[in-house]
């Protein structure tokens, strides 16, 4: 049984009201939004970790004066394979030279195994992904910004860290574009399985582990890219532990925040970063930073 609330949008319903939204949920152990649902165009379904998640979820947007307005209807899922049902008709997206796939929309000719020896520096790659309880299928604005920037980046032979690795479609790209190791982990045990089904469908299970982690606690190594698709709320409450994952000489990659939380995230990342490079679509936003020379502190 997955617990969920359905939330359907007044008229006056804009992107930013929606957004916003989505901020609210992911900080009530939000698993996963199916948007536009097929029996009602202007709803949403929610899933979340627990019935008490999603009872708070509502009790908080009951309180928002603005948010307010979305009508909602607690559920209980019977389908446990909600999340494949649900995004069965989700097609392969490009973003750049990366290709994320279902397993029913495969590029033609295009294999999702590593490519030979090529000329080309950085030959055009497929990840296939099956939609599965792990985020990650490439269809979301922040999805889109990490592989954008991850793609202006030579990580040929780097150390790859990605914190809430979902369903691994980070991990797996950075190993595709030439990383020599990457670290895919979570905290939920649900994603780590579909994370590591991914990585064994691509064939990069010599290059990408996959294992149940804490960014708290974590005592992975730090490395040369980290990548952090997160929500803004964890972004900046783990800004320094975000720190420690990091090599003094490497970049983290943050995205997950809407220019709501755009300020908050910017603030607490810049006591121990330098901020790079930004960037963003539609009310999105992503960031390249660079840690700050500090003094070696013991976790």
């Amino acid at each position: 049984m997955s617990p969920a609330l359905v939330l359907r949008f007044p008229p006056s319903a804009n992107a930013s009201l929606r957004d916003r939204l989505v901020a609210l949920l992911a900080e009530h152990e939000l698993i996963a939004i199916h948007e536009d649902r097929v029996d009602e165009p202007h709803a949403w379904t929610a899933h979340f970790e627990s019935a008490q998640s999603r009872d708070d979820a509502a009790a908080a947007l009951a309180a928002d004066a603005e948010l307010a307005s979305i009508d909602t209807d607690r559920l209980e899922v019977e389908d446990e394979d909600w999340a494949r049902r649900t995004q069965a008709d989700l097609p392969a997206i490009t973003i750049g030279r990366v290709t994320i796939a279902p397993p029913w929309d495969l590029p033609d000719r295009v294999s999702t195994t590593p490519d030979p020896p090529s000329p080309v520096p950085h030959p055009d790659v497929v990840v296939l992904i099956e939609p599965s309880r792990g985020f990650g299928t490439g269809h979301h604005q922040s999805t889109r910004l990490c592989i954008a920037l991850l793609q202006e980046r030579n990580v040929e032979g780097l150390t790859v860290t990605d914190v809430g690795t979902g369903s691994g479609v980070l991990a797996i790209t950075a190993a595709k574009l030439g990383a020599a190791f990457v670290s895919a982990i979570d905290s939920d045990p649900d994603a780590v399985e579909n994370a590591r089904e991914n990585i064994a469908a691509n064939d990069v299970q010599k290059v990408v582990e996959a294992h149940l982690d804490d960014l708290v606690s974590t005592t992975v190594p730090p490395a040369d890219l980290v990548l952090a698709n997160l929500t803004g709320s964890l972004l900046a409450q783990h800004a320094g532990d975000l720190a420690h994952l990091v090599r003094l000489s490497g970049s983290l990659i943050v995205s997950g925040f809407n220019v709501d939380e755009r300020d908050r995230v910017t603030a607490a990342v810049s006591e121990h970063f330098s901020i790079t490079e930004a960037a963003e679509e539609d009310d999105w936003h992503a960031l390249v930073l660079t840690p700050r020379i500090r003094e070696t502190t013991a976790r």
